[in-house]
């Protein structure tokens, strides 16, 4: 859960990561058939928004600027409404409408605001499981596809229940999305309770399970394929730099950030981590050899090339991040920048 936060933007950030390779997904692929090699393409990545009214309102014109700068595909790693907005079904629709006017794919992961808080009298007093059940069925509505006006092909976990689970790959790069949310991945008691129901801890360990299967399923392919680089994708900010660390409200994550550490060492190529939930841009290393998020997650071993990056939200949204995948066989598969919405 974040509530409304007034944080000042880091509204710039070039860095880097790779593609090289041809898809093994045709239909999501775009190599330069001339010369064999991968044409470059861009795709963007926002999250924490529309919150309140204000942005809302100003949410189409956010789509249409995004649109303007031609990505093959957005991502939206979740959180459609501040924590105190009611979670009422109709708003989710309203989402879903206005994701469908994103010109090309749309792929979106929960976030906590939508669900896990829905306990909150001022969010409505619901029952959170009964509202991603509800989430899945309204913002899911073709199992493997994206929404979007162009939607894509991808390749799911809605068999096992989890339809957010996905997984893609274009030019070299395995794109994975997973739901792994805020308030201890829903660990954290609901409203008027003192500890979380057995309900809770089934419905997290089965999503956390198939969260690291989809992960992992990546990491597979990755390495079967010989891509350059995974990108991943969720909400909740594991390794927050905005706040006090409290580990006793970060125990769900623990297996999650080992499966990151080993499936990153096991592979040659480049990893990234797009994140949101603490609403500040941020680029960092947090499972190199030294950081604290080691022994706080209390884990073995470490990394020195996972990469994570956090995107602007809440009432810091200024502007977007659009992601490079270049061509080149060497250096960074990916390069960014931040691009402003007005």
């Amino acid at each position: 859960m974040r509530f409304r936060a007034t944080i000042t933007a880091t509204a710039l950030a070039l860095v880097g990561l790779a593609s090289g390779l041809s898809s093994a997904q045709a239909a999501s692929s775009s190599t330069n058939t001339a010369s064999g090699r991968a044409t470059p393409y861009s795709f963007v990545v926002i999250g924490d928004q529309p919150y309140g009214t204000t942005q809302l309102s100003l949410f189409p014109s956010w789509i249409s600027k995004i649109n303007a700068s031609n990505p093959v595909m957005t991502f939206h790693v979740g959180d459609i409404k501040y924590s105190e907005r009611r979670c009422d079904s109709a708003y989710m629709t309203k989402i879903l409408g206005l994701f469908n006017k994103f010109s090309t794919a749309l792929i979106y992961t929960p976030g906590d605001n939508e669900w896990t808080d829905c306990s909150q009298p001022v969010s409505g007093g619901y029952n959170p499981l009964e509202r991603l059940t509800k989430l899945r069925s309204v913002m899911y509505p073709v199992p493997g596809r994206s929404l979007g006006k162009a939607p894509i092909p991808l390749s799911s976990q809605s068999t096992t229940g989890f339809p957010e689970n996905v997984r893609l790959v274009r030019d070299g790069i395995v794109f994975t999305v997973v739901h792994v949310v805020g308030e201890n991945d829903d660990l954290l008691p609901w409203a008027g309770r003192t500890a979380a129901t057995p309900a809770q801890r089934a419905e997290q360990a089965k999503r956390m399970a198939s969260a690291i299967h989809t992960i992992e399923a990546a990491f597979s392919q990755a390495k079967d394929t010989g891509a350059r680089a995974v990108a991943i994708f969720l909400h909740v900010d594991m390794f927050d730099p905005t706040k006090p660390v409290d580990a006793t409200k970060l125990t769900a994550y623990k297996p999650l950030v080992q499966t990151l550490i080993n499936q990153t060492n096991q592979y040659k190529g480049q990893v990234y981590l797009f994140n949101g939930d603490s609403h500040e841009f941020n680029n960092d290393y947090p499972l190199k050899s030294g950081s604290k998020w080691l022994s706080i997650y209390g884990v073995k071993g470490y990394s020195t090339k996972f990469q994570r990056i956090t995107v602007d939200g809440d009432l810091n949204v200024k502007s977007f991040l659009k992601v490079t995948a270049n061509a080149s066989a060497t250096g960074p598969a990916l390069t960014w920048v931040a691009l402003p919405l007005s």
